[in-house]
């Protein structure tokens, strides 16, 4: 079995695209991480994609918010104004399809998946504190999260914790042999908003058989998102960020 493991989509259709040529015929299942909605253009597109093709799903932040489940006080200003805007773009069939996604973490047979963290999907996973204290709390020795919209992740043996770094600039892909001995909690990144520094777009594949998660990032075109981001009167914050991975 092969999963194609996502997160952060964010309404960018043109990340997603790019992401799905990329790893075309490389994978069997679709696994989300969450926040299909927020920040750029194209919501609508993003959500049936998924509605059609992702087999397995749990809710962002932005997803609860955008659908009415939770307010959007804490957002900041541009965020906020954002996730007025998504709403208004959804059809009520879509909203509902965001408002019954499930809240992680999902159990699945070789891995479980969650937002921010096993106990708190709200939570950024960035800090050693929160990455032991997340990895204490698994029920799997593997699992994927997002939230972050930062690629990489951590692993722990006994009582060593180490960290997984991200595909750098200069390479494409980073693959991770799993060791039977280790617990693992790895960040496919973000595919509609990366904020670690590289703007491509980033996923991870996972292939049960060979026990190898592959980071990946690809290119897209950014300049093609960011005219449809200031068509649709969003901020323009939102459009310049998307250039320096920030």
């Amino acid at each position: 079995m092969r999963f194609l493991i996502l997160s952060d989509l964010h309404a960018n259709f043109e990340a997603l695209t790019a992401v799905l040529a990329d790893a075309e015929n490389k994978y069997d299942t679709v696994v989300c991480c969450g926040d299909l909605v927020g920040y750029n253009p194209d919501p609508s597109a993003i959500v049936e994609w998924c509605a059609g093709h992702c087999d397995h799903v749990v809710r962002g932040n932005h997803d609860k918010v955008v659908a009415g489940i939770d307010d959007l006080e804490w957002f900041n200003p541009v965020a906020q104004i954002s996730a007025h805007w998504t709403t208004d773009q959804l059809s009520p069939e879509q909203l509902t399809y965001l408002r019954d996604l499930p809240r992680g973490p999902v159990l699945l047979e070789h891995f479980e998946f969650f937002h921010g963290t096993p106990f708190d999907e709200d939570e950024y996973v960035l800090s050693q504190k929160v990455a032991e204290q997340s990895l204490s709390a698994l029920q799997m020795p593997l699992s994927f999260f997002g939230h972050t919209h930062v690629q990489g992740g951590f692993f722990r043996q006994h009582r060593r914790l180490g960290a997984i770094e991200a595909v750098q600039p200069e390479e494409r892909e980073y693959a991770i042999q799993l060791e039977p001995d280790l617990l693992y909690m790895i960040n496919p990144g973000s595919v509609g908003q990366p904020r670690d520094g590289d703007p491509r777009a980033a996923y991870a594949l996972y292939d049960v058989e060979a026990r190898l998660v592959t980071l990946h990032r690809v290119e897209y075109p950014i300049a093609t998102t960011y005219r449809k981001l200031k068509s649709a009167g969003l901020p323009d914050a939102l459009g310049l960020r998307l250039f320096n991975g920030q």
